[in-house]
């Protein structure tokens, strides 16, 4: 009759005389919580691969990653992320070469972003983002707030109007 199977017992030691395992780091005091930091920061912040993670499988989920998060941005973003289907590889690879290596800031921020560092040549997504600057006061910093009171802007032959929290717009009559 055989006993129960032994387990292994402290760092480098096994009850039944076996062979020593090697001590993980996830033993050692905060390890597991820094390995997930580090695995984290490769993820969405550009990070080295951590050691003992599979660089090709690290890669290939920071691009779904990436990938999702466009997907994201273009639901707050539709003109930004259709301005983008000229770029080889549409919209996912247009944003994902802007925000590899940047951490998440949110999907309105990201897409507000973007269309700072790469301001649109599109007129729709350049009225998107002149439309989203009146109603809204973002400093790249912190999240976007609400503006207040009453506003005009003009932009490209039109004019803005931002009245009670809505925009209201006019095209400019030309003089004759």
């Amino acid at each position: 009759m055989t006993g129960p199977a032994r387990r292994p017992g402290p760092a480098g030691h096994t009850s039944s005389g076996g062979e020593a395992r090697q001590p993980d780091p996830a033993d050692q005091p905060g390890g597991l919580a820094r390995r997930q930091e580090e695995l984290v920061r490769s993820l969405v912040a550009g990070a080295v691969t951590p050691q003992g993670f599979d660089p090709g499988a690290v890669a290939a989920t920071r691009d779904a990653l990436l990938r999702k998060r466009a997907e994201e941005v273009a639901r707050h973003w539709p003109r930004l992320a259709a301005s983008a289907a000229s770029h080889q590889g549409g919209w996912p690879a247009a944003f994902g070469a802007w925000a590899s290596g940047r951490a998440p800031q949110g999907s309105l921020r990201d897409g507000w972003d973007y269309s700072r560092a790469l301001p649109p040549r599109d007129p729709a997504a350049a009225r998107e983002l002149a439309l989203r600057e009146l109603l809204w006061a973002y400093d790249g910093l912190t999240a976007p707030k609400p503006r207040r009171g009453p506003a005009l802007r003009l932009h490209a032959g039109e004019l803005f109007v931002r009245w009670r929290g809505r925009a209201l717009t006019r095209p400019l009559r030309r003089a004759r």
